[in-house]
């Protein structure tokens, strides 16, 4: 696979993978702890470098697994982790930014991650009540202490990204975009073009809904995530099939994969967006990584922009109470 180049030098595999699904939100969790390790080692037989992870995920066990995998690769990946919000008794009651809360959650990652430092430091989500500078000139001491190489921010707004790059150069921020969720077109893409800063997707599959796996039949099983999603709604999902038909046209004409045609074109965007797809299975990793070999024609991308903008999409992609934790 070969790399792209996120702000500030960051090379990582041109897809890389979100390991949340390992230990939370879509459903039971796997029982087997070493299968799931043995999926994140696949990853960088398959050329993935880059791995998302957090400290809210689980919460903690998601940082220790994807540590503890890679420890024998280490000099050979780069590992990104967030910190933002104030967890008590293993969950998440609000955010929490304040710089001594980012040095405290900082080193608990490391001692997790099994790093002495952390190649990308994001802020989870923008804490309204903690300027943004202040979180900026902490990571930036972070940096300076060796705890931390890169900043990153997380569905950051625009003049957000501004204010914190004045202070600290932002490598990455992390927003959901896809074929179905378009919002950081406007704004937010041409400030990190400006700024020459990376941008790295998540769910950039659509929570699964653009590989063609979920149908209007589909039961998603208890703690699955997508069953608080109003765009997972059945009434809407049944709407929203017709952009997945679409891409699966397409997909075939080509001989490849419904998701492989989704990753392609957010890779045809701009060359410094590098998505994040998550798995839990090996199988998923190599399709994914695959997608780097799909290549789109300029009609072809512009053929999906024209199809996504003519169908539009039935529901939010987030509940009101999770919605509200995104700057816009």
């Amino acid at each position: 696979m070969h790399t792209r180049t996120l702000g500030q030098g960051l090379q990582v595999s041109a897809i890389g993978l979100g390991c949340m699904g390992m230990s939370q939100s879509y459903g039971p969790n796997p029982g087997d702890r070493q299968d799931m390790m043995g999926v994140l080692r696949s990853a960088v037989d398959h050329g993935i470098t880059f791995f998302d992870t957090a400290e809210v995920y689980g919460p903690y066990i998601n940082e220790e697994l994807v540590g503890e995998a890679l420890a024998p690769l280490r000099e050979h990946v780069v590992i990104a982790t967030k910190f933002g919000w104030r967890i008590e008794d293993g969950t998440s009651v609000g955010l929490d930014s304040r710089p001594e809360q980012i040095k405290r959650v900082t080193d608990a990652s490391l001692r997790r991650l099994g790093v002495e430092t952390i190649d990308l430091l994001y802020q989870h989500r923008v804490d309204p009540h903690v300027p943004i500078e202040d979180v900026a000139g902490t990571v930036g001491e972070l940096v300076q202490a060796g705890k931390a190489r890169h900043f990153g921010l997380s569905e950051a707004a625009a003049a957000t990204i501004r204010r914190a790059h004045a202070v600290h150069p932002v490598t990455a921020v992390q927003s959901e975009y896809s074929l179905w969720t378009r919002d950081p077109e406007s704004e937010v893409l041409p400030t990190c073009a400006e700024l020459g800063i990376g941008f790295v997707p998540f769910s950039p599959l659509g929570k699964g809904f653009l590989t063609g796996a979920v149908t209007a039949a589909t039961e998603f099983p208890a703690g699955d995530i997508r069953t608080t999603i109003p765009r997972f709604a059945a009434e809407n999902r049944t709407a929203n099939l017709a952009l997945v038909e679409h891409v699966e046209h397409l997909a075939r004409s080509k001989g490849t994969t419904s998701g492989q045609v989704a990753l392609a074109w957010l890779l045809a965007q701009h060359p410094w967006i590098v998505p994040i797809p998550g798995t839990r299975r090996r199988e998923r990793l190599e399709e994914n990584a695959d997608a780097t070999r799909v290549p789109l024609s300029a009609d072809e991308v512009a053929d999906l922009d024209a199809t996504t903008q003519r169908l539009g999409v039935q529901g939010d992609r987030y509940n009101d109470a999770h919605m509200a934790l995104v700057e816009r």
